[in-house]
């Protein structure tokens, strides 16, 4: 019985031992995908830029990992409104939305109202490169409303409708996060 203990726990440290050997051996073989900075001064520099615009969605890195997805990083800023435009969903596209200043009601989630698919556009070239494939509508049926502000983080999942219904200060800015596992949008 001792010896069948002996083996059973030296099978099973030898069992550790090349688990831990294999975890080292692929911890030094794994392709390790390079950082990508964004500094205060770019996204500051974005956000001057689009002042006079209605909305501008500035893009600043969109970087593939390991050659499996991408993810991409932009700087959104939309000025004072109360009445709100068209909904969109991204079929593809995750978005988490990090709220740098200003304030607004965000709708996410129910129904878009006469959807159609957005195509980019001679007016909109960048729609299918930005966001990649999506659909519009001119509102949300039945979403849900919340107020955002700074510091305030959203993430909203491929296919789910969402809008600024009101933005209540001159202007809100926030930062985009977009999350590509299908690769549609263009890597830097």
């Amino acid at each position: 019985m001792k010896r069948t203990t002996s083996i059973v726990t030296g099978m099973a440290l030898f069992g550790l031992a090349s688990a831990a050997l294999l975890e080292v051996s692929f911890a030094q073989t794994a392709q390790v995908a390079p950082a990508a900075d964004i500094t205060n001064t770019e996204i500051q520099t974005a956000v001057q830029k689009s002042v006079s615009q209605p909305v501008s969605d500035q893009p600043l890195r969109m970087v593939t990992i390991n050659g499996e997805y991408n993810v991409g990083a932009a700087v959104v800023t939309r000025a004072k409104t109360a009445g709100g435009g068209g909904a969109l969903a991204h079929s593809q596209i995750t978005e988490v939305y990090y709220i740098i200043s200003g304030n607004g009601t965000l709708v996410t989630g129910g129904t878009l109202e006469d959807a159609k698919d957005v195509r980019p556009t001679p007016t909109a070239p960048q729609a299918g490169r930005l966001i990649g494939p999506s659909t519009a509508g001119t509102k949300i049926l039945n979403g849900k409303r919340r107020q955002v502000g700074p510091g305030d983080m959203i993430i909203i999942p491929a296919n789910t409708p969402h809008t600024f219904t009101e933005i209540t200060t001159e202007r809100i800015v926030y930062m985009v996060v977009r999350v590509d596992p299908h690769k549609v949008l263009h890597a830097d």
